[in-house]
């Protein structure tokens, strides 16, 4: 079935067909969710709402694509849970233990040396934080465009902004992860240290 006529079918109540829909868009929305939120969990939570919300109002779906569509939702669906957590801010028990290691959420490949896999880990974490660091409005283009590889276009589509909006939020965006970084130099593995 193809991606017209699963909605078609969706907006008439079929289930199944809306299924394939988020089967189709659940990695991609996952990966937005987690990179805004920073949490697996909470990326987990944000698609399971965003999903919802979609199925809810497919009614509502004119046309265009869908899968910016579907990550406007994703996106609205995360600045609402940040907001959230910042009038009602709570600590996670699981951030809390004493032994972090039993915890790392790094995938390691049998054919990369433990040492890069460290590095490796060490630089996407840094990373996170300082995406994490970010205002709201520019972690989002920041994650769509750097981590997604998304267009300008389709980000500001996703964001409902227009196109200069989406750029100076992303310059801005940029520029503070920057900052970022060369305030944590001594963090970075030393082959990304700026001589």
């Amino acid at each position: 079935m193809d991606e017209t006529t699963a909605i078609q079918k969706a907006q008439q109540g079929d289930l199944a067909a809306f299924n394939q829909l988020v089967m189709a868009y659940q990695g991609t929305a996952y990966n937005v969710a987690y990179r805004v939120m920073g949490n697996g969990e909470a990326a987990a939570d944000a698609c399971q709402d965003a999903f919802l919300k979609a199925y809810k109002s497919i009614q509502q779906y004119q046309g265009g694509s869908f899968k910016s569509w579907v990550l406007r939702i994703v996106t609205n669906t995360c600045y609402d849970q940040l907001r959230y957590k910042k009038r009602r801010p709570a600590t996670s028990l699981d951030d809390m233990t004493d032994n972090p290691e039993e915890h790392n959420t790094h995938l390691v490949s049998k054919k990369e040396a433990p040492e890069d896999s460290v590095l490796r880990g060490e630089l996407s974490d840094l990373i996170q934080v300082g995406i994490n660091s970010l205002p709201e409005d520019q972690r989002i283009v920041v994650v769509l465009s750097d981590v997604q590889g998304m267009a300008y276009q389709e980000i500001a589509e996703i964001i409902d902004q227009p196109l200069g909006t989406v750029k100076s939020r992303l310059s801005r965006g940029r520029r503070r992860l920057r900052d970022y970084l060369l305030e944590k130099k001594e963090l970075l593995p030393s082959q990304y240290r700026l001589k």
